[in-house]
C-alpha cells in the first residue's frame, strides 16, 4: 500500500480564524488526501509538543509564536509551511493575511461613512499589527486626515489592567468626536468599547470601532456588538495545505510567500451608522439607543431634546436620512433581533423587553418589516 504522508499542525485551536485555517486544511485534505494528521489542543503560547524532537512524519504546517518554537520547527528538517510569522522562520514559504489590505479595509468602511477623525490602538509587541496599523494611518493620511496611535502592551496583573485601562480612558477622551477607532485584533477592540463603556462615551455616536479577525465570542461579547474586518482562515489553510503537499512530493514551493486577501467588514453595532456630525441629532441617537427598550416615543424625545418635533425631524432628516420614528423603529428592531439570535426568551418576553405593548403586535410589526415573523426569523439564525 502506498504509504499515506503524516503532517502535523502546530496551529492554536482556540481562536475562530484558526479554526478556519484547519477547516480548509480539512477541505484539501478531502480532495486530495488522505493524510495522517497529528494534532493537539493548543493555544498561542503552548510549548512545542514533547514528541516533535523525534517525530519521523513527513511535513509540518505551523504557525510560530516566538523563537523556542521556531528552533524546534527547523531542527526536524522536515518540509515546513509557517502561516503566521515570516520573520521567525523567513527560509520556509508563508501563507498568511495581506495585513497591508486589512488596513486599508478598514479605513475605507469609515471613510465611506463620513468619518473625518481617526485614531487606531495597537500592540507594539507585533509586526503583524504594525503592518495593519501602518496602512489603515496611510490610508486616511491619503484622505487628508492625521491619525495618532495609542500603542498598548499585555497587562500582566490586574493593576496593570486597570492601569492601561484608565490610560485608554483618557486618551479616548482627548480625540476630537466623531472619531473612528481603528482596533490592530479583537481582544484590543474589545478593550476600547470596555474604556468607552466606563467613560460613558457613546459608541457609535462619539466612537466608531472597528476590530480584526472577527473573533465571533469577542465580537458579540463587546458591548454594543463590535463590527470586525473577517479573515480568511480557510483558504490560508487551504493554500498552506497545498504548498507543503507539493514540498512533501520533492517539489519547490510556487512562491515564497503567498498573501491572502480578507472577506471584508463583518458590520455590527459599534460601527453600523454614518457618522453624526450633528450634536442634537448626536445626543438624540444615543438617547433612542439607551430608552428604546423602554419604549421612547418621539413626544418624549422631544421633550428631552428642548425641541419642537419639526425641527427634531428636519434635523435627524438631514443628518441619518431617517426620521425619529423610522430610528425609533430601527433601533428596536435591531434589539428584538439580537433578543432573538442571542436569547431563547419567548416572544411575549421579548416585546416585554423592547417597548413593544403586546407580543401580538411585536409579531405583527416584525412580519411586516422582515417579511417572516420572529419564530422563522430566530429558526434561520440557529440552522
Amino acid at each position: 500500500m502506498k504509504r499515506i504522508p503524516r503532517v502535523a499542525l502546530l496551529i492554536e485551536t482556540a481562536r475562530s480564524y484558526t479554526r478556519d485555517m484547519l477547516a480548509g486544511v480539512r477541505r484539501y485534505i478531502a480532495e486530495h488526501g488522505p493524510w495522517s494528521i497529528f494534532i493537539e489542543l493548543r493555544a498561542s503560547d503552548s510549548a512545542p509538543p514533547v514528541w516533535l524532537s523525534k517525530w519521523d512524519g513527513d511535513g509540518l504546517i505551523c504557525r510560530t509564536f516566538n523563537e523556542t518554537i521556531a528552533l524546534a520547527v527547523k531542527a526536524g528538517g522536515l518540509p515546513v509551511v509557517e502561516t503566521r510569522s515570516s520573520h521567525l522562520c523567513p527560509e520556509f514559504p508563508f501563507v498568511g493575511m495581506d495585513n497591508s489590505l486589512i488596513g486599508r479595509t478598514v479605513a475605507q468602511h469609515f471613510l465611506s461613512r463620513g468619518y473625518r477623525n481617526f485614531a487606531a490602538y495597537s500592540l507594539d509587541t507585533e509586526r503583524f499589527f504594525e503592518q495593519r496599523v501602518r496602512n489603515f494611518v496611510a490610508a486616511v493620511g491619503e484622505a487628508g486626515a492625521d491619525c495618532p496611535v495609542l500603542p498598548g502592551a499585555e497587562p500582566e496583573s490586574v493593576r496593570d489592567w486597570e492601569k492601561a485601562q484608565q490610560r485608554l480612558i483618557e486618551w479616548l477622551e482627548s480625540l476630537p468626536k466623531p472619531v473612528g477607532v481603528y482596533a490592530a485584533n479583537d481582544q484590543l477592540g474589545f478593550r476600547v468599547l470596555d474604556a468607552c463603556q466606563r467613560a460613558g462615551i457613546s459608541v457609535p455616536e462619539e466612537v466608531a470601532v472597528v476590530g480584526t479577525e472577527n473573533e465571533e465570542t469577542l465580537c458579540s461579547l463587546a458591548s454594543p456588538p463590535m463590527t470586525s474586518l473577517r479573515l480568511d482562515g480557510h483558504t490560508v489553510g487551504y493554500l498552506a495545505a497545498r504548498t507543503l503537499d507539493r514540498m512533501m512530493r520533492g517539489q519547490k514551493p510556487e512562491r515564497m510567500e503567498t498573501l491572502v486577501p480578507p472577506r471584508g467588514i463583518v458590520v455590527r453595532a459599534s460601527s453600523d451608522d454614518l457618522v453624526i456630525h450633528d450634536k442634537l441629532v448626536q445626543k438624540a441617537a444615543r438617547l433612542i439607543r439607551e430608552q428604546v427598550a423602554a419604549g421612547v416615543n418621539v413626544d418624549q424625545l422631544c421633550a428631552a431634546l428642548h425641541i419642537s418635533r419639526s425641527s427634531l425631524e428636519r434635523r435627524m432628516k438631514e443628518a441619518l436620512g431617517r426620521t425619529p420614528k423610522e430610528e425609533i423603529q430601527r433601533q428596536r428592531f435591531r434589539l428584538v433581533e439580537r433578543l432573538l439570535r442571542d436569547t431563547d426568551l419567548t416572544i411575549e418576553a421579548i416585546a416585554a423587553q423592547t417597548g413593544f405593548t403586546h407580543s401580538h403586535y411585536l409579531q405583527a410589526a416584525f412580519k411586516k418589516h422582515h417579511g417572516i415573523p420572529p419564530g422563522q426569523f430566530r429558526q434561520q439564525r440557529e440552522a
